[in-house]
């Protein structure tokens, strides 16, 4: 008798098949946690490799937990390989904390794309924030060269865009020339998740449509909460995947989305925070990510992208 076929590839999500190599925590919404519910409720089978399992987010006081290495993540990847099981549409990754698991996620890149060659990589470059690493020094080499050229959307920071491009931030100009310089390098797309410029926090997208062209680039003001909160970057680009995938001309609109999105639920967040009586300002916040469901699935667009002529 033959062996039941696997649904998820046989009649697959319209939306796609995500491989998700991110951390996890046991508690709180960060990394897997915080971008794999959302890919589901927009419609993605999602497959996650948690690169680390921790108790909690590394925020807390203490953590306990296991890392997992180069090696390891191989053998996953032949598991699946074995069963025929690797046939994605999209790639995910997020934090990676070594030198050797990031060049294993290449040597993923590579034999994801030698089973589904249309297959897009989308890379949240998670080096550091507002000056400060949280990886070794090593690893932005290794981003910058190695990375960069297979990505297929990128969603620095502006820390982590300085470092990328070798450049100084701090104009809009600045930060379109940024996505420049990497469209250069390899991805067509490039957003700028958040830039503080002159008080003002803004993200900046561009897209290259065709190589030689010159790309759209649009910006979107975001309004600052006075709080901290954990798992938003990860969020927001597992938020800027799914929507880009669903309106692979237009990425204004799909970061409209993902902005509305998230601000629904940053304020949300906020605003339970309270209700307990907690000052939000005080430490940082878990994200209320299951209360915010509605606004993942159905989003109402309250922040309009400004296109640069």
């Amino acid at each position: 008798m033959a062996p039941p076929p696997i649904l998820s590839l046989a009649l697959p999500s319209e939306t796609g098949r995500v491989l998700s190599i991110q951390s996890h925590t046991v508690q709180g919404y960060v990394g897997n946690k915080s971008a794999v519910f959302p890919l589901q409720l927009l419609g993605y089978d999602v497959d996650p490799i948690n690169s680390v399992q921790f108790s909690n987010h590394t925020g807390y006081p203490t953590f306990k937990g296991q890392v997992l290495n180069g090696e390891q993540l191989w053998e996953l990847i032949q598991g699946l390989e074995s069963n025929d099981l690797l046939y994605y549409t999209h790639l995910l990754t997020g934090y990676i904390g070594s030198v050797s698991f990031l060049s294993t996620v290449l040597e993923v890149v590579n034999k994801l794309r030698s089973v589904n060659p249309k297959l897009r990589y989308v890379c949240d470059p998670v080096m550091g924030d507002e000056g400060k690493l949280y990886v070794p020094p090593e690893l932005v080499s290794v981003y910058r060269e190695k990375v960069v050229p297979v990505a297929s959307m990128l969603t620095p920071n502006q820390f982590e865009a300085e470092l990328l491009t070798n450049s100084r931030i701090v104009s809009e100009s600045d930060g379109r020339k940024a996505c420049n310089t990497l469209h250069a390098a390899g991805p067509s797309m490039v957003v700028i998740t958040s830039i503080n410029i002159d008080g003002n926090l803004l993200l900046i997208g561009s897209h290259q449509k065709e190589q030689g062209l010159s790309p759209e680039q649009f910006k979107i003001v975001i309004p600052k909460i006075p709080a901290y909160f954990t798992g938003t970057g990860d969020l927001t680009t597992a938020l800027l995947l799914g929507w880009s995938n669903k309106y692979p001309d237009n990425l204004d609109k799909a970061a409209e989305l993902a902005v509305s999105s998230l601000q629904a639920l940053l304020q949300r967040t906020v605003n339970g925070y309270k209700v307990a009586g907690h000052d939000p300002k005080s430490t940082s916040l878990e994200i209320r990510l299951i209360q915010s469901q509605d606004d993942i699935r159905q989003p109402q667009i309250k922040f309009r992208a400004e296109r640069y002529a």
